[in-house]
This record gives structure tokens, C-alpha cells and sequence, in this order.
């Protein structure tokens, strides 16, 4: 996923737990034992990573279904 462009507008949410301004970050999205580099929300202080709906239902089912199919 490196190289790709960031399609997600960056919202102002802020972490419930910390009650602080989440913003980007790199995290490590892990599924089936693969490891995938991605830029998401997250909170700099607990580091709670937002996962948007479309996201998770979109692209991720995707990634999903081709490490299912191997």
C-alpha cells in the first residue's frame, strides 16, 4: 500500500479514552499472519487506531479475500 495516495479526508475526532485530537499516523494492520503498513487515525497519547467504515468494509475485505484465496 505504499506509494497510494491518502483517499481519506483527515476528520477531527478525538480518542474517547484521552479525550485528545486523534491524527495520522503509520500502524501495522495484521490479518491471516500478513502484515500490511497503512496511514489511519490513531492517538498519539494510547495509541487507539480508528478504522473508518468504509475502509474496513471496502478495501480490507478485499486484502481479505485475496489472502483467503491463497
Amino acid at each position: 500500500m505504499s506509494g497510494e495516495k491518502n483517499l481519506l479526508p483527515e476528520p477531527k475526532l478525538t480518542c474517547e479514552k484521552c479525550k485528545i485530537q486523534m491524527s495520522l499516523g503509520k500502524v501495522t494492520v495484521s490479518y491471516l499472519g500478513s502484515e500490511f503498513p497503512i496511514e489511519l487515525l490513531r492517538c498519539p497519547s494510547c495509541g487507539t487506531v480508528f478504522v473508518p467504515e468504509e475502509l474496513a468494509t471496502g478495501k480490507m475485505l478485499q486484502v481479505e479475500q485475496a489472502l483467503e484465496d491463497k
